[in-house]
């Protein structure tokens, strides 16, 4: 079974979406975009349904800054989004740490994490402004866009 949890900053504490939302206006000249948030998504296998839910406030999020929901968050009607994810045989440092935590939680066989980072756009945004968006936060030597079905 595979478990997924998304995650993302309180909006205080969002710096990562504030910086990546100024780049992509100054240095894309995307006007249009009114707002950016990340998600950062995890799936787990390997773990029964009590771990993992103990693995959320301790290893996937910080319950003072971040927020984690089960299901991916409710977007506005003129957003726009899009998953990242490593290539396979690239290492995933995020998910590669994920694994050991849990593994010291609960001692035995690691357990398989997937991790993926989601860009939600919102704002009035062309085809062709968010064909470079994806290009410039895609760097296709080490990463791929991804979907959003379960990790199988």
């Amino acid at each position: 079974m595979v478990s997924r949890v998304y995650v993302e900053k309180k909006p205080e504490f969002d710096v990562e979406s504030r910086q990546l939302e100024d780049e992509l206006r100054t240095l894309l000249g995307i006007d249009g975009l009114e707002s950016l948030r990340t998600i950062h998504r995890y799936d787990v296998e390997g773990i029964d349904d009590e771990l993992f839910e103990r693995c959320v406030p301790t290893v996937f999020s910080e319950p003072q800054v971040d927020m984690a929901h089960r299901r991916l968050p409710t977007l506005a009607d003129d957003s726009v989004l899009f998953g990242v994810e490593y290539l396979p045989g690239q290492f995933d440092q995020r998910a590669d740490s994920a694994a050991q935590c849990i593994q010291m939680l609960c001692p035995g066989e690691r357990p398989v994490v997937k991790y993926a980072k989601i860009y939600v756009l919102k704002g009035k945004i062309s085809d062709d402004e968010f064909a470079r968006i994806k290009h410039y936060l895609i760097n296709a030597v080490e990463s791929r866009e991804c979907g959003f079905d379960k990790y199988d």
